[in-house]
């Protein structure tokens, strides 16, 4: 009995550890999950949604520290000597949803990649920024043709309208 007790606190060490170095690869601050967006967990929760803006989105982690709420973006791509502007306003447009749907505004957000982690502020004005992209993309919405906004062939292969676009680079 002694030897069984011995070995179930030495497994419940393991796993323990296990789990902190995982948080840790992640990049995962201390605290609880409050929600996993990650494909393989189980099913996925219902996504943050905001009909005034015409917002919508679930961040990949969502973390409950210190009783502040926390998303958690994780990349694929590598990051090079800053974070990616559009990553910065996905997570910005996270905290915004977080603070409108949840009622607690996020100090930051953690943008993960694979070479490197960034805590990024919820500042005012990258708030004030991110509603002025929201209402630029609500501009745009409205007008009769937009142009392409790139030149990249790479981008226009891959994009989901490239069959019905007359302004394909290929």
């Amino acid at each position: 009995m002694l030897y069984l007790a011995a070995a179930l606190v030495l497994l419940a060490i393991i796993l323990f550890w296990q789990a902190q170095r995982g948080r840790k690869a992640l990049g995962l601050p201390a605290g609880r999950i409050i929600s996993a967006d990650m494909r393989g967990w189980g099913p996925v929760e219902q996504p943050l949604y905001d009909a005034e803006l015409g917002l919508v989105g679930k961040p990949d982690y969502l973390v409950e520290s210190s009783g502040q709420l926390i998303p958690v973006e994780v990349k694929t791509s590598r990051a090079s000597n800053a974070p990616y502007d559009a990553h910065i306003f996905q997570l910005a447009a996270y905290c915004l949803l977080i603070q409108r749907q949840l009622g607690k505004r996020p100090p930051y957000g953690i943008l993960r990649y694979p070479n490197r982690t960034y805590a990024i502020d919820f500042t005012p004005q990258l708030e004030q920024a991110i509603l002025d992209q929201l209402a630029e993309i609500h501009h745009q919405e409205k007008q009769k043709e937009l142009p392409r906004s790139h030149h990249s062939a790479a981008r226009c292969s891959h994009c989901g309208y490239r069959r019905v676009c007359d302004q394909r680079l290929l």
